[in-house]
């Protein structure tokens, strides 16, 4: 029973890699090589994706209890989670179209920084120096990474620093939000309500930023029907990121989905080189090392504070 456990933990980690880097090369060929160039509507293709999934999964196949919205101050705050949720998103997939995937999960990995930094300007909670201390090489590393990556576009790089800020400053905002016990939801239930609120947000700004994408969409289908399918798979991966995140969380334990994440990100950085061959330097390289380190450290850090 004991290795049976052990192999579908094993699996379950497999699947959440294989989801999350493939979800992230997708956006990468679709937005920058293949030349789809509408970042919005693909978020909304996701979000939509794991509006109907979500419902499935929770609703019909019963795989978490389903939890309901307990009043219009919960709604509300939820509908601000999915704000920042899609501005951290869109950030993201924007930032793809400039930038190689190894330089975004690089400045990606500056995470724990812009959280303890959000964390102290919204609830004026201090870590312990030493927590501090190790965000000074997650900074570097990205500064070095920065200064020596050939594929370099600062455009890309304020909207994935955004994209990063914004994802930092969910998981804040989810901690004071949803902190009350009778408005504690699961990241699956989370999802469940946050998706269909960002397809309402990202729906108007879809209509007036990418105008006549659903138009040009229906074209390239006509000439190459495989971009139908990229969307569909992409979509569908979106969601399983979601799923299979919450099913390593619920059978590891924190700690261990840290060093995973950690790992996950130069794995990622690895296969997208191997996959798009862009040209990597060592100053780049030795930057993203510096900050994976710190990122550890940090990680150290905050288990020894608690």
């Amino acid at each position: 029973m004991k290795g049976s456990s052990q192999w579908f933990t094993i699996g379950l980690v497999s699947a959440w890699y294989a989801s999350n880097i493939g979800v992230l090369l997708l956006n990468k060929y679709l937005l920058s090589n293949y030349g789809f160039k509408y970042p919005i509507f693909l978020t909304m293709c996701h979000m939509t994706a794991c509006s109907l999934f979500s419902y499935v999964a929770i609703v019909w196949m019963k795989l978490v209890p389903l939890q309901t919205i307990r009043s219009r101050v919960q709604f509300v705050k939820i509908a601000t989670l999915s704000l920042v949720f899609c501005t951290s998103v869109v950030s993201g997939n924007v930032s793809l179209r400039y930038l190689p995937v190894s330089f975004n999960q690089a400045v990606g990995a500056t995470t724990p920084f812009f959280t303890a930094v959000f964390a102290y300007i919204m609830t004026v909670k201090r870590e312990a120096w030493l927590t501090y201390v190790t965000l000074i090489p997650v900074v570097t590393g990205v500064v070095i990474a920065s200064g020596g990556e050939p594929s370099f576009h600062l455009f890309g790089f304020i909207m994935c620093l955004g994209a990063t800020a914004a994802r930092a400053l969910k998981s804040v905002v989810q901690g004071i939000l949803l902190s009350a016990e009778g408005e504690k939801l699961n990241s699956m239930n989370l999802l469940l309500y946050m998706a269909p609120i960002a397809v309402l947000f990202l729906l108007p700004a879809t209509l007036f930023m990418e105008e006549n994408v659903v138009g040009i969409t229906i074209a390239l289908a006509r000439n190459d029907i495989k971009i139908i399918w990229y969307l569909l798979f992409n979509s569908a991966l979106a969601y399983f990121v979601n799923l299979t995140n919450f099913l390593v969380t619920k059978h590891t334990s924190a700690l261990t989905l840290q060093v995973l994440g950690n790992a996950k990100g130069a794995v990622a950085v690895v296969v997208s080189i191997l996959i798009f061959k862009n040209p990597v330097s060592a100053t780049g390289m030795l930057g993203y090392m510096l900050t994976v380190i710190g990122v550890i450290l940090y990680s150290e850090a905050k288990k020894r504070s608690k």
